[in-house]
């Protein structure tokens, strides 16, 4: 008889074979199945049809799902929970799909290949057969960077509506994003703090994908687009210089540089956030920030993810007077400095 101590194998089965919930997943989005049932729940032979799924394979499929906990199958008619169909439908704006796109079609092979990150430290996108870098691909290809940075809205904007709501705005009148993205942190700040005015900073590129977003939002009249590189340009001046999902990229040379930038670009009493999903200062407890640190491992030369005391010591480091670290949602913290 086995004691309540007595080690099972379940939590080793389970994380070794997580791949297989993970694409059972990813194949679901990637069919769009989420979408069409949030319009046409119904039977096993209705969903089979529309999706064009092999007899064979259908049953199978949306019952894991429904295992899952992304369906649910009440008198045999399949629909989505209420999850699912929140963030997994694409014509909602809470769709966050769209990073799990980008898991599907390029981070889920590449890290096939972690072993050998792990031995040789070099990336294994694209870079590793001569191909350009992440970002040179998605930038040269229009469609292919509005996805990415919708993308990056869908995974970023509970936190960004963290930082409009946690953040002490009232003693700050400008505000500038810096790596923006479609805009949406900017775009929260100022929907949370009519006073606020400001920007987004990013590569010219990045202009129309930008001005639509802040266009829809009601936000234009408040926030601009100021086009530049954060390596070869100073920072724009603003009360309060944010960087979201940015430092984590660059390595530790580059990620200092850009805090030391920040400093600068700040007045007395300007504040730089920086957030991401922190790493505990244990490293202990933050997984998913752990594992993002090894996707930039599988993604850049040589970015990695950080705890909140090393950010904090960056920080000081480039002058700043007081620093905090302050939870925000999930896996992310926001890292505070005051000039």
């Amino acid at each position: 008889m086995q004691s309540e101590s007595t080690p099972t194998p379940e939590h080793i089965l389970q994380t070794g074979l997580a791949f297989w919930a993970s694409k059972t997943l990813l194949s679901a989005i990637e069919m769009e199945l989420f979408t069409d049932l949030a319009r046409h729940p119904g039977p096993l032979e209705q969903v089979q049809g529309r999706l064009g799924l092999h007899p064979r394979a259908a049953r199978d499929f949306l019952d894991t799902l429904v295992a899952l906990r992304f369906l649910e199958r009440t008198d045999g008619i399949y629909r989505n929970t209420p999850a699912a169909d929140l963030y997994l439908d694409k014509h909602k704006p809470s769709y966050l799909g769209g990073i799990l796109e980008m898991a599907n079609h390029r981070l889920y092979p590449f890290w096939g290949h972690l072993t050998e990150a792990l031995r040789t430290g070099r990336p294994q996108n694209e870079i590793k057969d001569g191909g350009a870098g992440m970002f040179e691909t998605l930038y040269a290809d229009p469609a292919r960077l509005k996805e990415f940075l919708k993308a990056m809205t869908g995974i970023s904007n509970p936190a960004n509506r963290a930082i409009a709501a946690k953040f002490p705005w009232s003693g700050y009148q400008t505000a500038v994003d810096v790596g923006t993205a479609q805009g949406d942190l900017i775009t929260q700040v100022a929907l949370a703090n009519p006073h606020i005015t400001g920007g987004g900073f990013d590569l010219a590129e990045v202009a129309p994908v930008f001005e639509e977003y802040v266009e829809a939002n009601g936000v234009a009249d408040r926030v601009r687009f100021l086009p530049g590189s954060f390596f070869t340009d100073p920072l724009p001046k603003a009360d309060v210089l944010l960087m979201g999902h940015i430092l984590h990229d660059w390595d530790l040379e580059q990620k200092k540089m850009l805090v030391g930038k920040a400093y600068e670009a700040l007045p007395a009493g300007g504040a730089l956030i920086v957030y991401e999903a922190i790493i505990d200062d244990d490293r202990r407890q933050n997984a998913f920030g752990l594992m993002m640190s090894l996707n930039m491992l599988i993604e850049t030369p040589g970015g990695f993810d950080y705890t909140g005391a090393d950010c904090q010591g960056w920080m000081r480091e480039a002058g700043f007077r007081q620093t905090r670290v302050e939870h925000l949602v999930g896996p992310d913290s926001m890292v505070v400095g005051i000039k």
